[in-house]
């Protein structure tokens, strides 16, 4: 087949135009058979319109024709994950490697990788490999990884969280920061191979509960004061994520579009960090900006437990109030991260966290409205 079609398909992907994308393609793919590219398509389009379901078994056969295709099985893994299946999901999430945009994020470690067995007399070097959120989120897992392995651990954290991870009794041995050399080391894990090595299925998250990450009391107290004179409920807000994310146009909002939010009575205090900060609040909220007084996440931590609660797009700040066992409400895109799972309004990952999803493609209406409602509620 040419490439016509191909290109063609990928264009209205590009364009969002992703139910044109899969009436193009039914045609083509009727017969059960056709090219792989075109069945990839396919899977890209169904996972767009919010239809994982449906693009399970494509992918799994995707992945049977071509078992070499490492790209095709990170690709399922997300899927798997996003559906629940912690047990396949984990095994083929390691794939991640296989990706360009992953490649330069890879530590070059030149020791086996923990796969979960029991290495007493040994030490493990656990270290983190992408975002922040994803930091916070599984370093609820070292503790396990120390009792598992029987080994003395060394964590190594980006210098931005070693604080935190420093404060707090995660069950690390030693906590260094990236840059440092750490001890010698004879095997070595990744925070996000973790769940493959440990086995983490979706029933043993009640029992990894937050808190395990313990905000500064010096800097609690100092943040205490500071927004003292403000009205209660105080709520902490985080419109934007990292503008570099493969999904950033999805999940960020601008501050003028939170208008609905703009509640009396409700006190509003910006985490916002980056370029984002400095955009105009909505007439009538009241908004204190704290950007320029927060010096790094230990700040974000000690603002969260005091604040009330944290709304917040799907960024770092919701798994470090997360982290924290701090009431967070987040706003989802109608596509969300595989970790947020499907439909659910709560989230096994941390018990005091409310999602609230958008129910079509690219509308916040309904949102805002929900989380305007849910704000009225909490009483000052």
């Amino acid at each position: 087949m040419s490439g016509g079609p191909e290109r063609e398909i990928h264009a209205l992907i590009q364009a969002g135009r992703y139910e044109d994308a899969e009436a193009r393609l039914r045609p083509l793919l009727a017969s059960g058979t056709g090219p792989i590219v075109l069945w990839s398509l396919l899977v890209q389009a169904l996972r767009l319109l919010g239809r994982p379901r449906e693009a399970l078994p494509i992918q799994h056969m995707i992945v049977d024709s071509n078992p070499g295709n490492l790209a095709a099985r990170f690709d399922l893994s997300e899927i798997q994950l996003l559906l629940g299946d912690f047990d396949a999901g984990w095994r083929n999430y390691r794939y991640r490697y296989s990706l360009d945009h992953t490649t330069r994020i890879e530590r070059k470690v030149q020791m086996p990788r923990w796969e979960g067995g029991r290495i007493e007399g040994k030490t493990l070097l656990i270290h983190d490999e992408q975002g922040y959120g994803d930091t916070f989120q599984f370093l609820r897992l070292v503790r396990l990884a120390k009792q598992r392995s029987g080994a003395r651990v060394v964590l190594q954290v980006n210098p931005e969280t070693l604080d935190l991870a420093r404060r707090s009794d995660l069950g690390a041995d030693e906590t260094i920061g990236n840059g440092e050399l750490p001890p010698p080391f004879q095997m070595h894990c990744e925070l996000m191979s973790l769940p493959m090595a440990l086995g983490l299925k979706l029933s043993d998250l009640p029992g990894l509960a937050p808190p395990y990450l313990v905000a500064d009391p010096k800097r609690v107290a100092r943040w205490r004061q500071r927004l003292a004179a403000l009205p209660r409920p105080i709520v902490a807000l985080a419109w934007a994520g990292r503008p570099t994310h493969y999904n950033d146009a999805s999940r960020s909002v601008t501050l003028a579009s939170l208008a609905p939010l703009a509640i009396p009575g409700v006190s509003f205090v910006s985490v916002q960090k980056g370029p984002a900060a400095a955009a105009d609040a909505p007439q009538g909220m009241a908004l204190t900006r704290l950007s320029d007084e927060i010096a790094g996440f230990d700040d974000t931590a000690a603002i969260l437990s005091v604040a009330d609660v944290l709304v917040s797009v799907d960024s770092s700040p919701v798994h470090l109030a997360g982290a924290l066992n701090r009431a967070a409400w987040v706003m989802l895109p109608f596509v969300p991260d595989w970790r947020w799972l499907e439909r659910r309004e709560d989230t096994p990952w941390y018990p005091r966290t409310r999602l609230f999803r958008q129910p079509r493609r690219n509308d916040w209406g309904p949102v805002l409205q929900a989380l305007a409602k849910a704000l009225t509620e909490i009483g000052p």
